[in-house]
């Protein structure tokens, strides 16, 4: 692959050739198989950490060590399959968030990124780590405030990269529902909120903090106009589904093939936020009040509602992920319906770069 038209993606002392971050996908779809495809093609590849130890014999008596457990096999393996860049992906929201912070830091992994709440205290966690870099994933210029303020008023730094993820986006979503269509709050105009709003912090501490879109990025198109937008690279998760190398099963990747348009849809999670979904018979009997509420073996998620929710999320995704959409579904980004056909991660990415470098009209969202 020859980059040598489009720019790399820096992130302190970290190159990647191509500026494409693999988007952290839970639960089970990214994992090391995945990860270090990406990596190894010149993009950066994630580890998603929700729910990673469900493949733990004693997941469910010893949740907390099961998951450090399989987080540690996950990076060891990626690292014995690529040189190249890894990241994990961790939530805020998730019960066990410091556990998986710490893991990852023993392991010296590249990057850790972290959304689903805000990340206020990682830099504490991570105890004096030089090595591992530090991406919050935002939705908004006034998060990205939040962040970049009390990281530099309590550690004296700023984060390494932020990511803005849009409304576009596959799985939980950090928007009202009534926001995700409204122009105000689309990525193109989501990202040079954040960019300004962070333009301060860069020059007091006189540190470059890379911008980079995610949600509804599908083609080399896109990436093209993104980084004429002042983006530092992208991120995607949805177009890396359906490749050979994904860690789910091919029933998972087969869900996003058969989809329409008119499939992907938003459903209201467990955990207080909506969510993007591909519809399937499961989701209509949860709109049609045919679940009922269960007992929860641990308490995965700080935010979800444990006593009325109608399903366990986890369940539903990990059940999916392994082929099972009697008893679950698969989360998507917006564009799932447009994948036909299963494809290599190198011929992905070497499709992506061709597209960008095809290009020959003005950016679209300039």
């Amino acid at each position: 692959m020859n980059p040598k038209h489009i720019k790399e993606l820096i992130i302190g002392d970290l190159k990647a050739k191509i500026p494409i971050i693999q988007g952290g996908m839970g639960i089970g779809i990214s994992l090391s198989g995945l990860a270090a495809a990406v990596a190894n093609e010149g993009g950066i590849g994630v580890i998603a950490t929700a729910g990673i130890g469900r493949s733990e014999p004693d997941y469910f008596s010893n949740y907390l060590e099961a998951n450090k457990r399989a987080l540690k096999k996950e990076i060891r393996k990626a690292r014995e399959l690529t040189k190249g860049i890894l990241g994990v992906n961790i939530m805020v929201a998730l019960s066990n968030f410091s556990d998986l912070v710490k893991t990852a830091a023993e392991e010296k992994i590249d990057i850790i990124f972290s959304g689903a709440g805000l990340p206020l205290q990682l830099p504490k966690i991570l105890k004096g780590n030089k090595v591992t870099k530090l991406v919050p994933i935002v939705a908004s210029g006034r998060a990205a405030k939040i962040i970049c303020r009390r990281w530099s008023e309590k550690f004296n730094r700023l984060p390494d990269a932020l990511v803005v993820e849009g409304p576009k986006a596959g799985g939980h979503l950090g928007f009202k529902p009534e926001n995700l269509d409204a122009p105000e709050y689309s990525l193109e105009n989501l990202v040079p909120e954040v960019i300004q709003e962070v333009k301060t912090f860069e020059e007091r501490h006189q540190k470059t903090v890379p911008i980079i879109p995610a949600g509804g990025i599908y083609t080399g198109e896109d990436i093209h106009d993104f980084l004429c937008l002042g983006a530092a690279g992208v991120q995607m998760a949805t177009r890396f589904v359906t490749t050979f190398e994904c860690d789910s099963s091919e029933a998972f990747k087969q869900a996003y093939i058969d989809s329409k348009k008119e499939d992907i849809v938003i459903i209201k999670s467990p955990v207080g936020l909506p969510g993007r979904a591909i519809r399937n018979r499961f989701i209509d009997d949860i709109n049609m009040g045919k679940k009922k509420p269960f007992k929860c073996p641990y308490h995965c998620i700080i935010t979800c509602d444990l006593k009325n929710t109608p399903f366990c999320i986890s369940h539903a995704l990990i059940n999916a992920q392994r082929g099972n959409f009697k008893s679950g579904f698969a989360f998507a980004g917006s564009n799932a319906y447009r994948l036909k056909k299963i494809v290599s991660v190198k011929e992905l990415m070497g499709s992506l770069l061709k597209e960008y470098k095809n290009i020959k009209q003005p950016p679209k969202i300039a």
